[in-house]
């Protein structure tokens, strides 16, 4: 395990609003866990002052395109893009995400073919008790050249 040796604006191809994620917290071969505080700024934030738990796809997304960040900048290559797939079996025990919530994300490869897709399984934990909150599995793909993957697909 290896702890955080980047920040998560190095990782994840995305700015500020979108950027959903705060930190990076450690890594191991294949795998990355990132962390976020619920605020009344956090984007997605209802008339209830929490974040929809289905939003947690989205951070795990994120926490995925972190690993795949950390990944090309072991490599010497530059962060690509890469694209959600599907989601399977998306679980939470919680509708929603509350203002002080600190959260803790973990994705987990657990398969990468040769065509650039890959699937992870995915948890979120309330980082204070340490319980998981939420789960599901992700398939995603990052093509060699997303230039040219986005061109051919107009």
């Amino acid at each position: 395990m290896s702890i955080k040796k980047y920040k998560i604006a190095q990782l994840v191809p995305h700015e500020k609003p979108m950027l959903l994620l705060d930190d990076m917290v450690a890594y191991g071969d294949d795998w990355l866990s990132a962390e976020l505080e619920i605020t009344p700024e956090s984007e997605f934030i209802n008339e209830n002052n929490a974040v929809p738990s289905l939003v947690g796809i989205e951070y795990m997304a994120q926490t995925v395109a972190a690993f795949a960040g950390k990944e090309s900048r072991e490599n010497g290559e530059p962060v690509k893009i890469g694209f959600l797939v599907g989601t399977r079996k998306y679980m939470s025990t919680v509708s929603e995400f509350s203002i002080g919530t600190k959260l803790l994300i973990t994705a987990e490869r657990v398969m990468q073919g040769d065509n650039g897709l890959s699937v992870f399984q995915c948890k979120i934990e309330d980082a204070a008790s340490g319980e998981e909150i939420s789960n599901a599995m992700l398939n995603v793909f990052q093509p060699e050249n997303a230039n040219e993957f986005l061109q051919g697909n107009q």
